[in-house]
């Protein structure tokens, strides 16, 4: 691949893409199998069965021993002869001792079917046990991978540059809004202004698309921007200044022609010849301006007062007797003599261009814009004259060979605005000399559409409000296309806080107060009771009387006299400082996928601002992708101007490990990784057992 040359590259925009795709949870670990121990169903079952079979045996046992028993007690006691019991003892003895045989063979069994039962329990749990260390290595190999992709995907971006291919002469901007022009705009100019190149803003729209390129050029340092308002700044635009005559000419008579309507070839070869002849025969030691050229067509047409021109410097009584002598009084020489009065008339607002140029270092940021106030006709000629001088001075340049080189970037804002012949004369200049231009229409009417994407140029369609000609967009790029518009918010911030503080105390106080209080009381007080018991056949004692009766009076005076003075004096002195400094960084992302854009008439008319789909050439086909062109993107940690088709070849899912980390990723740190599931399974958790402190 041909390394990519910083400063001959225009980028577009920011093209979203995850080439990692999230590999999502990671893998489950595995459960190990509970163990299955033997049956005690099973075990208490065959010792059941095995004493059912054994119990006639067992009463075999005791039947023969009791009867062997008996018949010794027999003999013993001199019932029974032992010549006679003797042999019948040792008949049931040797019953009881087979049958104890069988006894002790069905136990043998028993127990090796048991053994044998328990042995198969331990296969299947050694098995069990093998398949799960088997899973468990499979886990960890999964666990490895997931952490390779998981860091892939973490550490890849998310929006990539999107560059002009090489190849392409021209971009071709179709559509879209104010705002989302000055986002493109500032993309385009910034990666252009970064890597020393220069870019030339010729802004028709009469919105000030420029204001935040140069606003951001001037907080950025390092470009000193030159901006012209028109027709406000004329006088200190010079384009001009360095035309030949016959160049000038042409270039008055093409914007004369705009502005009066006039695109007959016959018409426009007529004026030329006006002005060429009213140039030469101007002194060509003296200035060159195109107020001189207005004096030269008034002097022509006999209009004005002469004598005012020449005061001011403008013509001299040679130059007017030269020129008034260029044409007779004929009828013929009549109609040019009408014709110079109409070229005269509109180049009047355009004399005071380059009567004050500036005084300034050629910069590398130069903005060129008519201001929404000026009149429609004015800025129709304004545009002409600015866009047919630049054509002359671009046709200037030596022809180009190879690439289009973008270091001198050209962007057109407004260039519907333009006459088909003027718009044609600019791409042709352009392409023949291979400079990088950028032309920009708000609107798409018939002959915009049959110049988008002519020769080799990239398109990029905005928001187009237009129906009829969104419509025509979307049978231009192609309705099978599929694009996702997707929102990405990443927040960064920091805070500092410092706080300082001083405090002077002084108080000063006097009190004085006197009070006097005089009372004076008197009270008379008298009363009387009588009260008798009744009940006596309840109460213990018999019934009562009593009487009483009180009277008093009581006189008292009191008086007081208070006096207080006092003199209080305080006075505080210090510095109190409090320093409180707080550092806080906060950072979120989130992403969210909107919804699927098709290419329809409907979905062009509601793109996002700074969105835009690019169409242009490819070795492979014609591409189409989905970029947004807001330049605030480059600042977030996601984004990198490397291309997606470049960057694809440093995050694939599976990377193979190199020394110190993944290739192209960085390791998974000791805290974020998972510890593989190695090792026997932990115990089981038993709920039963509790826990004493």
């Amino acid at each position: 691949m041909t390394p990519r040359e910083p400063e001959q590259t225009l980028y577009l925009g920011w093209e979203y893409a995850t080439p990692c795709p999230d590999p999502g949870p990671p893998p489950r670990r595995p459960v190990p199998q509970q163990r299955e121990p033997m049956s005690a169903d099973w075990l208490a079952a065959q010792r059941r069965e095995e004493r059912l079979i054994n119990r006639p045996l067992k009463i075999i046992i005791a039947v023969a021993v009791g009867v062997a028993v008996a018949l010794g007690a027999c003999v013993a006691g001199g019932l029974l002869r032992a010549i006679v019991a003797g042999p019948t003892i040792a008949v049931f003895l040797a019953a009881a001792a087979l049958a104890g045989y069988a006894i002790w063979q069905g136990e043998r069994v028993l127990r090796g079917r048991i053994e044998a039962e328990r042995e198969r329990v331990e296969r299947l749990r050694a098995d069990a046990e093998s398949r799960h260390f088997a899973g468990q290595a499979e886990h960890a190999r999964l666990v490895t991978q997931w952490q390779r992709q998981r860091s892939a995907f973490e550490s890849q971006k998310h929006w990539y540059g999107v560059p002009l291919p090489a190849g392409v002469d021209r971009v071709d901007v179709a559509g879209g809004t104010l705002s989302g022009w000055s986002a493109v705009l500032t993309m385009l100019a910034a990666g252009r202004l970064a890597t020393g190149g220069e870019v030339t803003v010729i802004d028709l729209s009469g919105g000030a698309v420029a204001a935040d390129l140069v606003d951001l050029s001037i907080a950025a340092g390092g470009v000193d921007p030159a901006v012209w308002v028109l027709p406000r700044d004329l006088p200190r635009l010079d384009l001009a200044a360095s035309l030949a005559a016959g160049d000038l000419a042409d270039v008055l008579a093409l914007s004369v022609s705009v502005a009066e309507e006039r695109s007959s070839a016959r018409e426009l070869a007529v004026d030329s010849a006006i002005l060429d002849r009213v140039i030469g025969a101007l002194d060509p030691s003296g200035p060159s301006s195109l107020a001189r050229v207005a004096a030269a067509l008034r002097a022509l047409a006999q209009v004005g007062d002469l004598r005012a021109d020449v005061a001011a410097g403008l013509i001299t009584e040679r130059e007017a007797a030269k020129i008034a002598a260029l044409y007779g009084q004929g009828a013929t020489d009549r109609v040019v003599l009408e014709r110079a009065l109409g070229i005269e008339a509109q180049l009047r607002k355009l004399a005071e261009a380059g009567r004050e140029p500036a005084d300034r270092p050629r910069g590398r940021l130069r903005v060129i814009a008519v201001d929404q106030r000026a009149g429609a006709l004015s800025a129709k000629l304004l545009g002409s004259f600015v866009i047919t001088t630049l054509t002359h001075l671009v046709g200037r340049l030596p022809a180009g060979g190879g690439a289009t080189s973008w270091r001198h970037t050209l962007v057109v804002l407004g260039a519907e605005r333009l006459r088909d012949d003027v718009l044609d004369r600019l791409t042709d200049a352009c392409e023949s000399t291979r400079s990088g231009l950028v032309l920009a229409y708000r609107s798409v009417p018939a002959p915009v559409r049959q110049r988008i994407g002519r020769g080799n140029a990239a398109v990029a369609f905005m928001r187009l409000g237009n129906a009829e000609e969104a419509k025509a967009a979307s049978d231009q790029i192609g309705s099978e296309h599929r694009f996702v518009i997707s929102q990405l918010t990443e927040t960064v911030g920091t805070s500092v806080t410092d706080t300082a503080g001083t405090s002077y105390t002084s108080t000063v106080g006097d009190s004085a107060s006197t009070a006097t209080s005089t009372s004076d009381n008197e009270s008379t007080s008298d009363g009387s009771g009588y009260s008798r018991a009744a009940g006596a056949g309840v109460t213990p004692f018999g019934g009562g009387r009593s009487r009483s009766g009180q009277s008093g009076t009581s006189h008292g005076t009191s008086e007081s006299v208070s006096l207080t003075e006092g003199i209080s004096t305080s006075t505080a002195w210090g510095v109190s400082t409090s320093r409180a400094t707080g550092d806080s960084e906060s950072l979120a992302r989130s992403l969210q996928r909107s919804r699927e854009l098709l290419v329809e008439p409907s979905e062009l008319q509601r793109l996002p601002t700074t969105a835009m789909i690019v169409s242009y050439a490819a070795p492979g086909g014609r591409r189409v992708l989905l970029a947004d062109a807001n330049p605030a993107i480059g600042g977030l940690g996601a984004a990198t101007l490397t291309p997606l088709n470049e960057a694809g070849e440093l995050t694939v899912p599976d990377p193979v490990i190199a020394a110190g980390g993944v290739l192209g990723w960085p390791a998974a740190t000791p805290e974020s990784a998972l510890n593989p599931n190695l090792g026997p399974p932990p115990s089981r958790p038993d709920w039963r057992r509790g826990t004493r402190s």
